[in-house]
């Protein structure tokens, strides 16, 4: 009777709200009531439609109405709301610092997050940035924790991340305003099979972001920030379906030093100031029909930075202009088809082929026959899902991964497999344990260097890893539970070392491993009120030839909590998450204790009538000073900030 029941529940929400299925995702069109689903429909996981119940792996889904529950402006600060995740930004509003682009660790692992954009990879040189993607451009968010790489290839070790955008927008303007000079705009107009979508975002002066202690303090002032997006989604017919993202930011931050640097004249010079420009196309055209899923893609970015410089990081005069300019491309395709034998087997074999270009035309105000690389990378894979019977299932995976046309003959192979099996309970109840290898190719920035401060290092080694992993789901009336015990294990992790005596720094590869519990729950309340809350605790530790000791990384305990309420014409969300027994791990240096970070928002919406809302945004609610970083740099949290917005449908 639960079955059914959810069943019809499903299909009414479906109905009522105006989803509708687009490439095996549910999209979501846009309405002022929130929708709230227990046990939603995954892809991602398994590269086929499967309820959330039935999928073994960790999974966390996040729809369109979950990520404005947020408070969020762009998928960066949303994500640091979820268990497991573990947040990291440089600047506000999820702002990174040019090649310093933020990072989502995914049960800490840092280097091992796979972003996709409609199943199609987004990262470059492994970098992302995931304050390109609008919220109000999203429909849901997939993530899936665990190795991934079998499915997607290089860099989904600790995970993948499925942002699955709008096929359709209304028409709407919003506007917004707030303290520190934040500033808001957003247009989104859809015309038959055409929807376009526009925002900008601003900030003003924030003082001291960040601090440092070397020889003395300096700490670095942001003074302005600006980002646009333009997004453009066309419905070719219902099979084909073609996308295009514009992102731009330009961010400036000053550098001045307090006291303690003997060679500077005084307290208050200016050792510099930056400006960092970044320009990112993204564009993609899918394919889907009953059993063939293909896509073709091409992501291309350049990263800039300008400036002059009066004094290097250690004090000493050196009165040069600062210049490191970069551009990364890759462009690819990926084509999959599934085979269904009677009612207990499916097959999905496919292939994929991607193309890596990188040229640091900056870099030392010349190019050098490494400066300019690409290569190619092509791939098979498969997925067997055998059903013994009605509780049983079994899911073996395999990919072979190699390159060509690398520097110098610079290529890399790898062989990966992974095994699954689910055991269901109940309908609504199942246990699962699964395997899985992974793998991480050095990227060109890694070996070649990608700054005045990088030294190549071209015999860098590919990453592997394997994650272990039992866990158990269950949906039982208004509850949903996860739970999940897991291992990783990674050798030659890739990660960079800074020399402080040499002022630079160098990727080298080191051992990896982490091995913690993770449970959440969602409930659906009485009177409107939904909550949901997760607690994950891991040790993840790093080491290598600066140390040759296991090493803290990261925090052990992660909380994250929410409360949201709906009742009339009024929609609040209270949002928290907090990282515990934390370090800060410098890459030469042993790591040190960090105080605890304690993320909070508070959103509030009032919907006047059906074309008109009205929002407030509170962020930092205890104007607390975390420092956001894990490395041995500080980067802080923005103090309490709001954002009042108006939104208008027509």
């Amino acid at each position: 009777m639960l079955e059914k029941s959810m069943g019809k529940s499903a299909l009414m929400v479906a109905l009522v709200t105006g989803n509708v299925i687009w490439g095996g995702y549910t999209v979501h069109a846009e309405e002022p009531n929130q929708v709230f689903t227990l046990d939603p429909m995954v892809v991602t996981a398994t590269r086929t439609e499967k309820r959330d119940v039935d999928v073994p792996a960790s999974t966390t889904i996040l729809t369109s109405e979950d990520l404005k529950a947020t408070g969020a402006q762009n998928l960066q600060v949303a994500l640091g709301r979820v268990p497991g995740l573990i947040y990291k930004t440089f600047a506000p509003g999820g702002g990174a610092m040019g090649t310093m682009a933020n990072e989502i660790a995914i049960r800490g692992v840092s280097n091992g997050t796979l972003i996709m954009l409609n199943g199609s990879p987004m990262n470059l040189r492994g970098k992302y940035f995931l304050d390109a993607i609008p919220i109000e451009s999203i429909a849901k968010v997939e993530i899936v924790k665990g190795g991934g790489s079998v499915l997607y290839g290089s860099e989904a070790m600790g995970g993948v991340i499925n942002i699955i955008t709008k096929q359709g927008f209304k028409n709407s303007v919003t506007a917004g305003v707030g303290n520190y000079g934040q500033q808001k705009y957003n247009a989104t107009v859809s015309a038959d099979k055409l929807s376009v979508g526009y925002n900008l975002e601003k900030w003003g002066k924030v003082d001291t972001i960040s601090r440092s202690h070397d020889k003395g303090d300096k700490h670095t002032d942001m003074t302005s920030s600006h980002k646009n997006n333009l997004f453009l989604n066309y419905k070719i017919n219902d099979n084909w379906n073609f996308l295009y993202n514009y992102f731009e930011t330009n961010v400036k931050y000053d550098t001045w030093f307090d006291d303690g640097y003997k060679s500077v004249p005084k307290g208050g010079a200016l050792q510099q100031n930056r400006e960092y420009v970044t320009k990112q196309n993204l564009m993609q055209v899918t394919y889907q029909d009953d059993s063939v899923k293909g896509n073709l893609y091409y992501n291309q970015n350049k990263l800039m930075a300008d400036g002059y410089t009066n004094y290097t990081t250690r004090g000493d005069y050196y009165g040069k202009m600062y210049d490191t300019d970069e551009k990364n491309r890759t462009y690819g395709a990926d084509i999959q088809k599934k085979w269904e034998f009677g009612n207990k087997t499916n097959l999905i074999l496919g292939s994929s082929y991607q193309n890596e270009f990188y040229d640091d035309y900056g870099k030392d105000g010349h190019k050098s026959p490494n400066q300019v690389t690409s290569r190619n990378i092509y791939a098979v894979y498969g997925q067997y899902d055998y059903k013994f019977d009605e509780k049983n299932e079994f899911i073996f995976g395999a990919r072979e991964t190699w390159t060509t046309g690398g520097y110098k003959d610079q290529n890399y192979d790898n062989f990966s497999m992974s095994g699954q099996y689910l055991h269901k309970l109940t309908e609504n109840d199942s246990l699962y344990a699964s395997v899985g290898q992974s793998f991480i190719m050095p990227t060109f920035s890694q070996m070649y260097g990608a700054s005045d401060s990088a030294v190549s290092n071209p015999d860098l080694k590919p990453q592997k890893g394997t994650n272990y992993e039992l866990g158990w789901k269950r949906v039982n009336n208004n509850h949903s539970w996860k739970a999940a015990i897991y291992h990783i294990d990674i050798t030659d992790n890739i990660t960079a070392t800074w020399d402080g005596t040499k002022t630079e720094y160098k990727y080298t590869n080191e051992d990896f491993k982490n091995t913690g519990v993770e449970i959440t729950c969602d409930i659906i309340g009485k009177d409107g009120f939904t909550y949901n809350w997760g607690i994950n605790y891991g040790d993840p530790k790093v080491k290598g030839s600066k140390k040759p000791y296991w090493d803290r990384k990261y925090g052990r305990w992660q909380m994250n909590g929410g409360i949201n309420y709906t009742k009339d014409k009024w929609i609040t969300s209270l949002q928290g998450t907090y990282l515990a027994q934390r370090v800060g791990t410098p890459s030469s240096d042993h790591s040190v204790s960090e105080k605890p970070y304690f993320l909070t928002s508070l959103t509030t919406t009032y919907n006047a009538d059906k074309q008109s809302s009205i929002s407030l945004t509170l962020d930092n609610l205890l104007n607390r000073e975390d420092n956001l970083s894990h490395s041995g740099s500080e980067y802080y949290s923005t103090p309490f900030n709001f954002l009042l917005s108006y939104n208008y449908k027509f």
